[in-house]
């Protein structure tokens, strides 16, 4: 049997580890599978670099939320170790005006101490209207508060120095899969359909029935989705 690839999975904005639970178990026997904290750097390009330093020499990359913003920037500094790319509920664009006003919004929030009043308003964003009740809130919920405000914070900023990165998906010769949720409340299937576009050989996926989290509220289909990405784009 041939040695199995190497996988990043990288978690977004809320979320640690835990958010890749079900591919981790499920995408295993066919990838060696980390996950990077993503911690530090108070910049995009720091995030990115941390992660570079600590990744395989060549690795399979995807990113969810903010992970995808890292793994652009990944792709800005070290293209030629990236071997596929894969981007889930996020955009290759920089900030929106109206985005950038909620990211100052949310900050400022959690200056005042406000950082559960933040996860609570961010919840009927992120979760389809079918998947607000049962264990996936609360799941989500706990999973912030794990990440905590401090770390959240430094992410936020890092997302606000991040670079418009769709002339990298335009040079990226390799696979690269957008995969998005039909009622995203974070992205647009429109962001994703252009990443898509952009690369060589680009392909996207939308999930029905599904909001911003994908990997948690449809994990089957997600997993399906990268599994199909890993072996054959």
């Amino acid at each position: 049997m041939a040695d199995k690839q190497q996988l990043l999975l990288v978690p977004g904005l809320i979320c640690d580890a835990a958010v890749w639970e079900f591919q981790i178990a499920h995408l295993s026997e066919v990838a060696e599978i980390s996950v990077p904290p993503v911690t530090r750097g108070d910049t995009m390009a720091e995030m990115a670099r941390i992660v570079l330093d600590r990744a395989p020499a060549s690795f399979a990359l995807a990113g969810f939320s903010m992970g995808g913003y890292v793994a652009l920037e990944m792709l800005r500094q070290a293209p030629q170790r990236i071997t596929k790319l894969a981007l889930l509920d996020t955009s290759a664009r920089d900030d929106s005006p109206k985005k950038a006003e909620w990211r100052r919004s949310v900050i400022a929030a959690c200056k005042r101490g406000e950082f559960t009043d933040v996860i609570e308003g961010m919840m009927p964003i992120l979760l389809h209207a079918n998947q607000r009740s049962g264990p996936l809130p609360e799941f989500v919920r706990t999973m912030a508060n794990r990440v905590g405000s401090e770390v959240y914070l430094r992410r936020q900023y890092a997302i606000d120095s991040r670079q418009d990165s769709r002339d990298l998906l335009r040079a990226y010769p390799g696979p690269v899969r957008a995969i998005c949720g039909r009622q995203d409340g974070m992205s647009t299937i429109e962001e994703h359909e252009e990443i898509a576009a952009l690369a060589k050989y680009g392909r996207c996926s939308i999930i029905e029935d599904c909001g911003h989290m994908t990997i948690l509220e449809r994990p089957h289909a997600a997993t399906a989705l990268l599994r199909d990405w890993l072996l054959y784009n």
